[in-house]
């Protein structure tokens, strides 16, 4: 095997101009270009970089070329159009999916009957859609080490990919799929609750109540329209005036007076959801309270119930045995505080109102109280008609029986349950009047 052949320094110390780079300059011919086994690996390391160049030039060029014709839309399952794209995807045709995922829902009628549907949508993975003419590329990704803590579940991210001439098409598939998910709440109430910093719906949309069909005393009903019209109506004027345009009522008396049913009626009467607040929950805080306060779902209603289970008195200190989160300044300070939400409409319920700090029902914060309480004749009667349509003659023998009885403090929700027990046997219901007595009674 031959040797490497010696470097003669004194050759180049003679051959160069006697100057530093002169000889730097010979030095380098005769080690570098003038030896045959440095040029070997140097021509091999020139042709490794030369390939690794190459492959680099063609992955930035595909990077490139993939940015001029196409482009992605990224839709976080924490985003209110994910579940609408989902559903949209369950009932569009024009796919080619082979990986499924379920979804099933629970749905209670209002005649107390539930069923399950199923719906089955993309599961993660690649999908192939064809909408108005362009293809689209559905990628369904699902984090397996973040998950959503308020469900538990993972999160998911679901990238569109189309050329990007068809780009437009992005805002007409989402507005067709939220279109879907409107038609499917027509004609219902949608009731949301907190689920961490954020309003979820629970369980379906559920058909919308009639006003009607909850019997308050004479002019009660009608009063508490009456104002909540005037109050939507009348945002300039409260602008104009700087005044937080905001309306609080509470609505007081014993329990099953039909205080909670009538918000419900109401919010189909207005064509409003309704956003559920339990502030005696635990792990809600005074952040929590106000973040969700201040975010509230459009045209949604919010109901606050039974307000005086989680303050009796203003104090409210850890040595007292209070276990919730929210403090009372907090409360006060979400219902009319600055970072409080406009347009709002607070409905809070309560059956002792006498428990209630004075501070809470400030104007401002209560604007309207009105006293729901329990059956009056005047109840009574239109509830037999609406029960027992064109019975006037047995309506005035269930009143005359009810008045010799002395019934004076009975709720409505009795006299329904006795109705409905009841359904198609008017003069039934006039034999078990005495059951109204007893404010526990069970029908058997």
């Amino acid at each position: 095997m031959s040797q490497p052949q010696a470097i003669d320094f004194e050759k180049i110390k003679n051959s160069s101009d006697g100057t530093v780079s002169g000889m730097l300059s010979l030095g380098f011919n005769e080690i570098v270009v003038n030896n045959p086994y440095f040029a070997a690996g140097g021509g091999l390391m020139l042709l490794g970089t030369g390939l690794a160049l190459a492959r680099l030039g063609i992955v930035k060029g595909s990077g490139f070329i993939y940015r001029q014709l196409l482009v992605d839309l990224e839709i976080p399952s924490k985003d209110r159009s994910y579940p609408w794209f989902l559903e949209w995807m369950s009932q569009y045709k024009h796919r080619t999916s082979r990986h499924l995922a379920v979804e099933t829902n629970v749905i209670t009628h209002d005649n107390g009957a539930i069923t399950t549907n199923f719906s089955l949508v993309p599961g993660p993975g690649k999908h192939l859609i064809k909408y108005k003419g362009a293809y689209m590329l559905v990628n369904r990704e699902r984090s397996g080490k973040l998950l959503d803590m308020t469900s538990g579940t993972p999160f998911e991210t679901v990238t569109l990919t189309t050329l990007y001439r068809d780009r437009k098409l992005f805002n007409d598939l989402l507005s067709e799929a939220k279109n879907l998910a409107l038609k499917a709440r027509e004609g219902k109430t949608v009731i949301y609750t907190s689920w961490g910093p954020e309003w979820r719906p629970f369980g379906q949309p559920r058909s919308k109540r009639m006003i009607g069909s909850v019997i308050l005393d004479e002019g009660i009903a009608e009063g508490i329209l009456e104002d909540v019209n005037d109050f939507l109506t009348s945002g300039e004027w409260y602008h104009k005036r700087g005044i937080p345009y905001r309306r609080g009522y509470l609505l007081f008396g014993p329990p099953g007076s039909g205080k909670t049913s009538f918000i419900q009626a109401l919010a189909g009467e207005l064509d409003y959801n309704i956003c559920i607040l339990n502030i005696s929950e635990n792990n809600l805080t005074d952040d929590r309270l106000n973040h969700l306060m201040n975010h509230i779902p459009n045209r949604s209603i919010l109901l606050l119930e039974d307000v005086d289970a989680a303050f009796n008195k203003r104090e409210q200190v850890a040595d007292q045995g209070y276990t919730n989160g929210v403090t009372f300044s907090g409360l006060l300070n979400a219902l009319d505080g600055v970072a409080s939400a406009e347009e709002c409409i607070t409905f809070m319920t309560t059956n002792h109102p006498e428990k209630l700090d004075p501070a809470l029902l400030r104007p401002g914060r209560v604007d309207f109280k009105v006293l729901i309480d329990n059956a009056t004749e005047y109840q009574v009667r239109r509830m037999f008609l609406r029960f027992y349509e064109d019975e006037e003659k047995l309506c005035e023998q269930f009143l005359s029986k009810y008045r010799k009885l002395g019934l004076q403090h009975v709720s409505t929700a009795q006299l329904q349950g006795l109705f409905v027990y009841n359904k198609r046997d008017p003069q039934g219901a006039i034999d078990m009047i005495e059951t109204l007595q007893n404010p526990n009674s069970v029908f058997k």
